[in-house]
């Protein structure tokens, strides 16, 4: 084509040949490598993990002039492992036909173990595909009861869950959870009712009704399962059971006064037995009144 310049124009040279006319104007650029990007990704990423690739984008280019496609992004971040952490799957999806109650904690003292209890879903992803945890929690302590992992989100694996808190502890006066399918399931009502144990339900959208199992599946997850790096379902039900039990016994809780959960529902358990106190509980207007008697 240099030889020819004078002669022919640079398309009727393209033509000829039969070549892109945009490869003799490409200039390789002296930019960032695919290994520098990647290392700027991941400073940004573990900056606040919660970014995605959009987000990612927007800092390299604020920071570094770099105008890079958020796809390109993507690919660098797949690459790496990486994802920006957030939720993606709803488990508190309710069914019309089912049972609703109303949220009957609100105003309510909660001074003693087993007067409240609270249960929710939520999920862990893993290789092979998203897995189901649900937990129950006395509202007073903080303590995990008990807990189980279900690859399906089915009502059992909840009601095998709830039927053994009560075997081992005796039933609450009032349990919570939000209006998922499996907590308005005639099976689920049917236990509750069966132990006469009034029934609380989050309002619609209302997650911060049901705040304290909210902040123990925050706290479960960073603490346990982020760090862990769990690939398979075996690993994960001994991470999570090595967890629970340093929950309950070790991890010291501000709101507790820095006391272990299952140190205050004990302490609240064998006073209430010593004292001889019963709870009687009401429900007036969706507020539960709690009376003590000796």
């Amino acid at each position: 084509m240099q030889e020819h310049d004078s002669k022919l124009s640079s398309r009727r040279c393209c033509k000829l040949l039969d070549v892109n006319r945009s490869g003799l104007y490409y200039k390789p650029t002296n930019g960032d490598s695919d290994n520098d990007l990647c290392d700027l990704i991941l400073k940004y990423w573990f900056e606040q993990t919660t970014k995605g690739r959009r987000s990612i984008k927007a800092d390299l280019f604020e920071y570094h002039g770099l105008t890079i496609n958020h796809k390109k992004v993507s690919r660098l971040m797949k690459k790496l492992g990486i994802r920006g952490v957030m939720p993606k799957i709803n488990t508190s999806k309710s069914n019309r036909w089912h049972y609703k109650y109303p949220y009957v904690l609100k105003n309510m003292q909660i001074n003693r173990a087993n007067l409240a209890w609270c249960s929710d879903i939520t999920y862990i992803k893993l290789p092979q595909g998203p897995v189901y945890l649900v937990a129950i929690v006395d509202i007073y302590s903080r303590m995990i009861l008990d807990y189980e992992i279900s690859n399906t989100l089915d009502a059992e694996f909840c009601i095998r869950c709830l039927e053994r808190c009560i075997n081992k502890y005796g039933a609450p006066a009032v349990f919570n959870s939000d209006q998922g399918v499996q907590y308005t399931s005639h099976a689920w009502i049917d236990v509750l009712n069966k132990h006469n144990i009034i029934i609380s339900m989050d309002g619609k959208g209302r997650w911060a009704d049901n705040i304290w199992i909210e902040r123990i599946w925050r706290t479960v997850k960073y603490e346990c399962v982020y760090l862990n790096g769990i690939e398979n379902l075996a690993e994960l039900k001994l991470q999570i059971k090595t967890y629970v039990n340093y929950y309950n016994n070790r991890r010291l809780h501000s709101s507790l006064g820095y006391k272990q959960t299952a140190k205050i529902y004990q302490i609240s358990k064998d006073e209430n037995i010593n004292n001889e106190y019963l709870i009687y509980c009401e429900l007036t207007e969706n507020t539960v009144i709690a009376v003590k008697a000796a």
